[in-house]
């Protein structure tokens, strides 16, 4: 089971750019606009160390992998997209 979230703001090109990438690829996310919810977005900061966005989160086999940025490679590998 794979649980991914990702971090966004509405005008993040970035972040649209992730989300097609998982909903053509039929990967399920869950979002959350820090723009609009200040405590997702000091957990957001405390996990990745980041202020931008996207950061994207994928817990899978006990492990979390936080990605900074839309790292299609990397995503790809995490979520054996080929």
């Amino acid at each position: 089971m794979i649980n991914l979230t990702i971090y966004t703001t509405p005008t993040c090109v970035y972040c649209k750019m992730a989300k097609e990438f998982f909903t053509s690829n039929n990967i399920n996310y869950q979002e959350i606009n820090v723009a609009a919810d200040q405590a997702a977005a000091r957990t957001m900061v405390q996990k990745s160390g980041q202020l931008g966005v996207p950061v994207i989160t994928v817990e899978k086999d006990g492990k979390e992998e936080i990605i900074i940025g839309f790292d299609r490679p990397r995503l790809s590998q995490l979520l054996d997209i080929k």
